[in-house]
């Protein structure tokens, strides 16, 4: 089930490149807002965790002067009120269903994209789906690390640092940045990850696309215990240039924060993953 609105129209995103369309596309209880505007070959892209559609603007912009972008809250986000459960299969399914509204108004085959989680949901899509999409672009994310991020031991510092950022995200309660869920969900959705990840590397085997990572040099930063995270982030990576060799991996000298840090740069290396060889025919 959808609902449109008008381009242009209110809620209209102020760093759009054009006018966008808006539509709405509900799912398992949720009611996800989706944005599509710019020009040229259909991109979608996934956001993260902790991450809407407001805070990937800049991104947004940029890549609208070459691309279609079609782009979205997942539950609990953003524009997307909430609605539990919080599971990396609700997060899929918020995907699946945009892709199949995207496909069911025009039969485009879209470059899939996707930021931290967004980038696994995307990896989990294009396996279980192959011939519907055109290509991955991974942005620090979907990478199948040889240890796990949470260990038990990693667990008492890590709930306290989600209770710092789910009390920090009470004030964005009500506008487009607003993030829904609780410490013990955001902790919950972290440690389901890492299970993911543990069996990553078969569902990079059953792609049938180009996949492009943008890997952050720097994950975890560069406070205490962050070199222990950043190596396994990069083990992680060189972990599947062994398994899936094709694989091209572009890394940009920042931390996760890259997609708001770096958004141009990001925004270049995508046009570069998208856009057609030479001498090929539109």
């Amino acid at each position: 089930m959808t609902t449109s609105s008008t381009a242009g129209g209110p809620g209209r995103e102020p760093d759009a490149a054009g006018p966008a369309t808006h539509f709405t596309v509900h799912h398992g209880g949720a009611a996800i807002p989706v944005s599509r505007g710019g020009r040229g070959p259909l991109l979608v892209l996934c956001p993260g965790l902790m991450s809407t559609r407001a805070d990937l603007r800049e991104l947004i912009g940029l890549l609208r002067r070459d691309h279609d972008v079609a782009a979205f809250d997942l539950r609990g986000h953003g524009r997307t009120p909430a609605a539990p459960p919080y599971t990396f299969d609700a997060f899929r399914g918020d995907l699946t269903a945009v892709l199949a509204e995207l496909a069911r108004r025009e039969p485009a085959v879209p470059v899939l994209a996707g930021y931290s989680l967004g980038a696994d949901l995307a990896v989990h899509h294009a396996a279980a789906h192959p011939g519907t999409v055109a290509g991955l672009v991974l942005i620090d994310g979907a990478n199948p690390v040889p240890e796990p991020f949470l260990t038990e031991a990693d667990l008492p510092g890590f709930r306290a640092m989600w209770r710092e950022v789910a009390a920090e995200y009470a004030a964005q309660r009500g506008t487009p940045r607003q993030v829904l869920l609780g410490a013990e969900q955001l902790l919950d959705v972290n440690l389901e990850v890492d299970a993911v990840r543990s069996t990553l590397l078969d569902r990079y085997r059953r792609i049938d696309a180009p996949v492009r990572m943008i890997m952050s040099t720097a994950m975890a930063g560069h406070g205490d215990g962050a070199p222990r995270y950043n190596r396994n982030w990069r083990l992680g990576v060189e972990r599947l240039g062994r398994a899936r060799p094709q694989t091209r991996v572009t890394w940009v000298d920042a931390d996760h924060r890259l997609v708001l840090t770096h958004a141009r740069r990001i925004a270049e290396i995508i046009g570069d993953a998208t856009r057609p060889p030479r001498g090929s025919t539109p």
